[in-house]
C-alpha cells in the first residue's frame, strides 16, 4: 500500500481533515437522513488513509482519540484499525500512562509499523542525492569527486552482488541470465531475461523498475557500477543499451553468448543506437 501525499488526496481543511468518511460512517455521524456515498470502497479507503495519517501526525493513538480528531464514531474507527492491522500498517500497543493509573483495563493505542510508515511519501531520494553530493565535494569536486562517487557505487554494488552470486553460480551456464533476473526481481527490480533480436548472438536482461532511478539521473556512476557487477557475475562483457534513469522505459543490458565475439558486440551497438533513437523521440535534447 502506498499513501499519496495530502496534495494528491484532494483539498483538506487541516492535516487530519481529509476526504469525507465512508457511507456507513456518514450515517453514524450525520444521521439516517444522510445521502449514501457515491463510491463506498474509495471513501472507505480514503478514511482509512486519514486514520493512518492521523497516527503518523500525532503518534500512537487510541480509537477514542482518533474518533475525536477525525469526527467519526469509535466503532467506525475500530473497523478501520482492524483493517489496517490486518494489512500490517498499524499494530496495537499498551498506552503509556503517566502518573497514577486508574481502575480498569488500560486503553489500547495503535502505532504505525515500519511498513505503515514507509507507505507515506519519504525523502529517501533527496537524502541519497545529498549524501552523494557531499561525497563528491569532500573529495574535492570535479574529476576527483566523480571518482569518489564511482568508488562508493562500486562498494555498494559489491555488497549487493554477494546476494546474487550464489543464484548465478549454481545455475547452468545457459540459465545464468535468468537466475540473475530472478535475484534482481527479489530485490525490487522487476527483471526478466529474454532473447536478443538475434537469439544466436545473445540475450537481454531487462529491469522494468529501478529503485534508484531518480538519483541515477544525477549520478550515472550508479548505473555504470551495476553494469560492471553484471559483467563479473556472468563472466562476460555486457553492454548497457538503455536505462530508466536516462529516460528509457526499461533498463536493458545485452549479454552475448559465449563465442559470439565481435558479431555480438556489433549487434549490441546497432541495437543500442536503435533503442536510443526510439527512446529520445519526441523529447527535447538535453
Amino acid at each position: 500500500m502506498k499513501y499519496a501525499s495530502e496534495e494528491q488526496e484532494g483539498p483538506a481543511v487541516d492535516r487530519t481533515a481529509g476526504p469525507a468518511a465512508s457511507a456507513p460512517e456518514q450515517t453514524e455521524r450525520r444521521g439516517p437522513g444522510a445521502e449514501p456515498a457515491a463510491a463506498p470502497h474509495d471513501e472507505q479507503q480514503g478514511t482509512r488513509n486519514r486514520v493512518a495519517r492521523s497516527i503518523l501526525d500525532h503518534g500512537p493513538s487510541t480509537a477514542a482519540e482518533l474518533a475525536l480528531r477525525l469526527g467519526l464514531t469509535q466503532a467506525a474507527v475500530r473497523r478501520h484499525l482492524d483493517s489496517l492491522a490486518t494489512e500490517g500498517v498499524v499494530e496495537p500497543r499498551e498506552k503509556r500512562v503517566y502518573g497514577t493509573r486508574g481502575r480498569g483495563r488500560p486503553a489500547k493505542a495503535f502505532a504505525l509499523t515500519d511498513c505503515g510508515r514507509d507507505a507515506f511519501d519519504q525523502a529517501y531520494d533527496q537524502l541519497a542525492s545529498d549524501a552523494l553530493r557531499w561525497i563528491a565535494q569532500s573529495a574535492g569536486g570535479g574529476e576527483k569527486g566523480e571518482a569518489a562517487v564511482a568508488a562508493f557505487a562500486r562498494a555498494r554494488l559489491a555488497v549487493q552482488a554477494e546476494g546474487y552470486r550464489k543464484a548465478v553460480e549454481t545455475a547452468e551456464p545457459e540459465a545464468r541470465t535468468e537466475a540473475l533476473a530472478k535475484a534482481l526481481t527479489a530485490d525490487g527490480y522487476a527483471a526478466t531475461a529474454r532473447s536478443a533480436p538475434n537469439p544466436q548472438l545473445g540475450e537481454q536482461l531487462c529491469q522494468h523498475h529501478c529503485p534508484v532511478a531518480h538519483v541515477a539521473e544525477q549520478y550515472p556512476q550508479l548505473c555504470e557500477a551495476e553494469t560492471e557487477v553484471f559483467s563479473r557475475l556472468l563472466g562476460t562483457h555486457v553492454q548497457r543499451l538503455a536505462t530508466i534513469a536516462h529516460g528509457d522505459g526499461v533498463c536493458t543490458t545485452f549479454i552475448p553468448k559465449a563465442g559470439a565475439g565481435q558479431a555480438a558486440h556489433s549487434t549490441a551497438r546497432t541495437t543500442k543506437t536503435t533503442t536510443a533513437s526510439a527512446s529520445t523521440a519526441g523529447r527535447n535534447p538535453a
